[in-house]
């Protein structure tokens, strides 16, 4: 039944992943904790090892179309680095309720993200005759990357609804580009996130490959099929679905548990 269950589950978030670029992964964790049953601890490297693995594939494409930009990519993880340890031992401090209503509190900032017009772009990584204005640049993409660490550490996300935007509206990356570099900066958080919390508890190794499989799968199908459908008004309904699962959470959390 778990592993009838974790494929659904896995394949669900696949779809979002693929359809919507990476927004998906926010309901990794709810996922094995209300659909799965697991702790938030045991969620958490799960969904870092889902997050990562269809965040590397879904990057593929994106490489060979050089739609990465690497320096900058580099410099986001490594700012994200240290801050996925310090979140992952915040995380060991605070209680499981706390927790989940912070994760919800994401949830909730994420479906806001996905509710507003992000056509206008930032100036400060903008392109020169030279190339890009690293000065600028590296000064605000540096808190930005700690910023998007540290949440990935506390609650085992990839970012890139925080990332995205980060690059686009911050820092003026354009979009496609934004999107194959957020991409990378997610699989290098997540491995050192997974890193952080190998010794927080055993991994249900068969159900992660079976989430995680599902997760990979759905996502190239819809990313091969999203193409075809209204992707904007598919981020509207997906983010009022965050915004109910979010509700969810607090109110199991305070009132349920």
């Amino acid at each position: 039944m778990t592993t009838a269950v974790a494929l659904a589950l896995g394949a669900i978030i696949g779809i979002l992943l693929g359809l919507l670029g990476g927004g998906g992964s926010i309901l990794a964790v709810p996922a094995l904790v209300y659909g799965i049953g697991l702790d938030i601890e045991q969620a958490i490297p799960i969904s870092l090892i889902v997050v990562g693995s269809s965040a590397a594939v879904g990057a593929l494409p994106k490489i060979r179309a050089r739609l990465v930009e690497w320096r900058l990519a580099v410099i986001f993880a490594a700012a994200g680095l240290p801050a996925t340890f310090a979140g992952s031992a915040i995380g060991r401090l605070l209680p499981q309720s706390v927790l989940l209503i912070g994760f919800a509190s994401v949830m909730v900032l994420a479906a806001v993200r996905m509710l507003r017009d992000t056509e206008s772009i930032g100036m400060a990584c903008k392109r020169t005759d030279s190339g890009i204005d690293w000065r600028r640049c590296v000064s605000r993409s540096i808190p930005a990357g700690f910023g998007v660490g540290l949440l990935t550490g506390l609650f085992g996300v990839g970012g890139g609804f925080l990332i995205v935007p980060a690059l686009v509206l911050m820092l003026g990356v354009h979009m496609p580009v934004a999107v194959g570099t957020s991409l990378a900066i997610i699989v290098a958080n997540t491995a050192s996130g997974l890193v952080a919390h190998l010794g927080a508890g055993d991994i249900d190794w068969a159900l992660t490959g079976v989430f995680a499989g599902a997760a990979i799968i759905g996502s190239l199908i819809a990313g091969h099929l999203g193409t075809r459908m209204d992707t904007g008004r598919l981020q509207r309904w997906f983010a009022f679905l965050v915004f109910g699962v979010a509700a969810y959470v607090v109110v199991d959390t305070i009132f349920l548990r």
